[in-house]
């Protein structure tokens, strides 16, 4: 979710809109601060478990109201490296211990002004989900379904690596009407 900034963080005074070459900013005239909205990182991964023949763990976010199952994400915090965040994520969310790590790739989610950084983690130990998450499924590589937004795209990838053609599913799209 991306906010609109009104007011200047250092001085309260109203931000105005300037170009500043091909792109549109707020800045502040008092104090000349600028916001820059750049993307935020967030962490992604694919998590393979060891101890459970190599199933993929997709969960589902208890904000969601629907039944959708994604990767386990999160945001990187100040001071860490992706590397180190998305262990991070993984123990808290799930309680997984990572024995491998391995980056897939870095995507643009535009929609959230987001920039993904994907990793695949093998994983061992029991699963203790945070209340961030309502509930996990288990897939093998053959059955899991993508799809064509950010983070899906990155496990699709991740599939065709393996050897394996990913399967899609449809999405409703976020301006669509509900059915």
């Amino acid at each position: 979710m991306t906010y609109e900034y009104r007011f200047c963080p250092a001085c309260a005074t109203p931000l105005v809109r300037v170009h500043d070459g091909e792109r549109e900013r707020l800045r502040c005239a008092a104090c000349g601060y600028t916001h820059w909205n750049n993307p935020t990182p967030v962490l992604a991964a694919i998590i393979e478990l060891a101890d459970r023949g190599g199933q993929l763990l997709l969960a589902r976010n208890a904000a969601w109201s629907g039944r959708m199952f994604a990767l386990i994400t999160g945001f990187m915090e100040a001071g860490e490296s992706p590397e180190d965040g998305i262990r991070r994520e993984i123990a808290e969310e799930t309680s997984l211990q990572v024995s491998e790590l391995s980056l897939v790739g870095v995507s643009d989610f535009q929609r959230m002004n987001q920039v993904i950084i994907t990793y695949h983690a093998v994983a061992h130990g029991p699963i203790v989900l945070s209340p961030e998450l309502a509930e996990y499924k288990l897939f093998t590589p053959q059955t899991v379904r993508c799809w064509r937004a950010g983070t899906g795209l990155m496990l699709a990838q991740w599939l065709r690596s393996r050897g394996h053609e990913p399967q899609f599913i449809d999405l409703p799209r976020p301006d669509a009407p509900a059915t």
